[in-house]
């Protein structure tokens, strides 16, 4: 019955629509990535997870194979500092109806500290991955008149910190392709969207509470409070977001239903952007 199935009178749950479809999502062997695999194999996409070793892809394909027993899982390994490394990616992956680039590294450091090889190693990784995977799969996308690409951006790329400018601009410059993306899908049942998360409480995160709370006699709890109430004193939700919060939009836009969804940058940031868009 379309994209509602009542259960009874109790209940009704949605129907994303995204059996059978296959989705690849770059660095998603942890964090928001791992997420999204979980949250897609649950509406019975096929996904298709990356890492930068072996040894931490097997170790999440096990985990999400012991948690959807009958789901389909592949896995594989890339560096995207290594060029060699995302061709062979590339040419191994299958067709895939969603791509969300999420892969990002980050490093945090005065302007004045910043050599030119951070900014580009940044560069290289959060932005170049997202144009070479698009590069090869939007075509073929628009050639079968459906597609999903997703690119996982942050709210830095507004809020833009000044220990972490490269970052930053790595994440505009995201919204920038997304944007220009899009626009080469007029007409057809392809979409391509950005998301902004907020704090959200990743591996990185949970180490950064903990160290913290080692270093200055203080619960975890404390240092999160702390956090909000003296850095990211803007948000609105005064905590971080969990991992599945965000998975949660990214595969509702990664879905049939978002079609009427297209060059848009959807924040999931907690309000800590402000504006009215």
């Amino acid at each position: 019955m379309g994209c509602f199935q009542s259960l009874g009178t109790s209940r009704i749950i949605m129907d994303l629509q995204l059996e059978g479809k296959t989705a690849f999502i770059s660095g998603s062997t942890a964090g928001i990535g791992f997420a999204i695999a979980k949250s897609l194999l649950n509406e019975g996409a096929k996904v298709i997870i990356n890492g930068r070793s072996n040894k931490s892809v097997d170790k999440a394909l096990d985990s999400l194979q012991s948690e959807f027993p009958e789901g389909s899982l592949k896995g594989f390994a890339a560096d995207f500092e290594n060029k060699s490394q995302v061709q062979e990616l590339i040419h191994h992956l299958p067709r895939v109806d969603i791509l969300i680039n999420n892969i990002g590294i980050y490093k945090a450091a005065p302007f004045l500290e910043m050599q030119d090889e951070d900014w580009f190693q940044q560069f290289e990784v959060n932005v170049m991955s997202g144009v070479r995977l698009s590069r090869e799969f939007l075509p073929k996308m628009l050639e079968n008149n459906w597609g999903r690409i997703v690119f996982v951006s942050s709210e830095c790329a507004a809020l833009v910190p000044p220990d972490m400018l490269a970052y930053s601009m790595t994440k505009t410059a995201m919204l920038a392709v997304s944007k220009g993306l899009a626009q080469l899908t007029k007409g057809t049942g392809v979409t391509v969207n950005s998301v902004l998360p907020g704090s959200t409480l990743s591996d990185g995160a949970e180490r950064f509470l903990e160290m913290e709370a080692e270093k200055t006699a203080r619960t975890k709890a404390e240092v999160e409070a702390d956090f909000f109430t003296e850095v990211r004193t803007s948000s609105l939700l005064q905590r971080f977001a969990t991992v599945d919060e965000v998975a949660h939009t990214i595969t509702y836009l990664s879905s049939p239903l978002s079609s009427a969804t297209n060059s848009a940058a959807i924040k999931i940031d907690g309000g800590s952007t402000g504006g009215i868009f």
